[in-house]
């Protein structure tokens, strides 16, 4: 067994079985909606938060700070446990800064508590492959100390595409500019986006069509993945309540490289979905630059 815990946030967008599985303790980053909060006690089903979008809710969304942090990790350490952290990027949150203020509060209290807090600078399963790549070093024996070194020297290896149906949400959460927002949405076209080294979510160029915008995405892939053309085994795509067309995009993956063997395709949560939209599919894959 190993000496070492992982954690990480909500916004991996993983299903809450895989936590579960791989024995990983999740903080959430709560989802106001209609005056209801939605966190690990009370929860939404996707297809429901995403209806009251399209109705025209407007939910907000709040940060871990560091006194959850603690709350989450001192069990373990006091028990003798190190804490390996994966967290939500810095360029989107400030989820990363508090878990790190925590951690270094945590040390002052006892210098031999082990915490290591790495900011991903991912965002929904691009968070959710970089944990899982975590739990397969934690599970081949690795330290907790090799571990975290991996992390920091390869996280920015992870790739995120994804198209939005809305940009006006990217827009109200603070993600793109207003004017960005209002020119996409004015000629009706689709944007393409990706995750940049700092993490921030950055506007590319844009498709015409629904269809061009997720055959684009795995184009997207081809100019990043590079010398991993044939070492992705492992692909993630999230979408905002329109599985269907996050089919089409595991398809089209399949096709061009053989070497997947696994593509898991889960909905976008409450907590990155507010920031999103319905309508959102993200391709999450490793590449030689983002």
């Amino acid at each position: 067994m190993s000496d070492y815990i992982i954690t990480t946030e909500n916004t991996c967008d993983m299903p809450y079985s895989y936590y579960e599985e791989h024995h990983v303790e999740t903080m959430f980053l709560p989802c106001t909606l209609n005056g209801q909060v939605y966190n690990k006690e009370h929860d939404i089903e996707s297809a429901e938060f995403y209806r009251l979008m399209r109705e025209g809710s407007m939910p907000t969304t709040s940060q871990v700070n560091s006194e959850e942090a603690k709350k989450c990790w001192k069990p373990f350490l006091e028990a003798g446990k190190g804490i390996l952290h994966v967290a939500f990027s810095s360029g989107l949150s400030g989820t990363y800064n508090s878990c790190r203020i925590a951690a270094e509060e945590l040390r002052e209290e006892n210098p031999d508590y082990r915490i290591f807090v790495i900011d991903s600078l991912c965002a929904s399963m691009g968070e959710g492959l970089l944990l899982h790549k975590a739990i397969q070093l934690r599970d081949q024996d690795m330290s907790l100390e090799d571990s975290a070194a991996w992390l920091e020297e390869n996280k920015l290896k992870l790739c995120h595409v994804f198209t939005v149906d809305d940009l006006m949400h990217l827009h109200r959460g603070g993600r793109v500019s207003k004017m960005s927002a209002i020119l996409g949405t004015m000629i009706n076209i689709k944007p393409m986006l990706h995750v940049d080294n700092e993490g921030h979510l950055i506007l590319l160029n844009k498709a015409r069509g629904r269809k061009k915008a997720l055959q684009t995405l795995v184009s997207m892939m081809e100019e990043r993945v590079g010398s991993f053309a044939d070492a992705n085994d492992t692909v993630f795509i999230s979408h905002g309540d329109c599985e269907d067309d996050a089919r089409l995009v595991e398809r089209l993956v399949k096709q061009k490289y053989p070497c997947v063997k696994t593509v898991l395709v889960n909905p976008v949560g409450p907590t990155i979905g507010t920031h999103s939209g319905p309508g959102t599919v993200a391709l999450f894959f490793w590449g030689d630059h983002r």
